[in-house]
């Protein structure tokens, strides 16, 4: 893949949305595909001048469920004996600084920090030790989730699938061990959620190779890799950051729609 580097989606102006690098606050396009053959470009454009956009469009997000013991004992559940795994659809993504809507439908909307896993290749039947081959590197989701609906549907995918549930970004970086991440989430400043990607239950590479076991995992798709304890509301104004040791934050807005 060549070098470590931060990979962005970025608009400037009236152009159209493109892949970009990131070196010391500046972005440069990338000409060709992040996954395949590419070529850095002279950064030319400080941060502050671009939008940035959320870093993938997946094809296809693959959520797990209860992958920290302390946020399955918040919710009075068990820990899973393998990974429980739900989907969220591509419709859900936005990028950083995007307005998360509030549903009408539900009274109840809680923030989920994840470590979040963009896929570098094609993974099927994948061995835990050579896993993190196929990963092209890391971002932060959000799993936005009506926990009432949730509650009240039993399976998951309308609590999870409203349009806009699904922040992602600030960027995809190419360097970094995902054993200890440390992961916060704060709203409007405050601490919410604190924990490392130690805490998790199964780790990145087994998540890999038990996803990639049922299903064909291709460039571009993420893996969210389950929130730690410590979810909780979001109400209309709020401001909800996700951050992530070695990555960056996701800063995102809530309105109702």
């Amino acid at each position: 893949m060549g070098d470590n580097m931060k990979f962005v989606r970025y608009k400037h102006g009236n152009e159209q949305p493109r892949f970009g690098w990131i070196y010391q606050d500046r972005v440069g396009p990338v000409e060709g595909e992040p996954f395949g053959e590419y070529r850095r470009l002279e950064v030319d454009l400080p941060l502050e001048d671009v939008q940035l956009l959320a870093p993938i469009l997946p094809g296809k997000i693959i959520c797990v469920g209860r992958n920290y013991i302390e946020h399955a004992r918040e919710h009075d559940a068990p820990v899973p004996e393998w990974p429980m795994l739900f989907m969220k659809p591509p419709s859900s993504v936005i990028g950083p600084n995007d307005l998360i809507h509030l549903p009408p439908q539900s009274e109840q909307v809680e923030h989920e920090v994840e470590l979040a896993v963009v896929m570098g290749k094609d993974a099927r039947w994948v061995q835990p030790d050579d896993a993190l081959k196929y990963v092209f590197g890391y971002t932060l989701g959000n799993d936005v989730t009506a926990r009432d609906l949730q509650r009240r549907d039993g399976q998951w995918t309308r609590s999870k699938g409203f349009d806009t549930f699904c922040p992602l970004g600030p960027w995809i970086e190419t360097d970094l061990d995902p054993a200890d991440v440390l992961l916060s989430c704060r709203v409007n400043g405050d601490m919410r959620q604190m924990s490392s990607t130690r805490e998790m239950v199964f780790t990145v590479q087994q998540l890999v190779a038990f996803i990639s076991s049922i299903m064909t995992l291709n460039p571009g798709d993420v893996i969210m890799t389950g929130t730690p304890a410590g979810v909780g509301p979001l109400e209309e104004g709020d401001t909800v950051e996700c951050s992530g040791e070695g990555i960056g934050t996701l800063s995102n807005r809530i309105a109702h729609r």
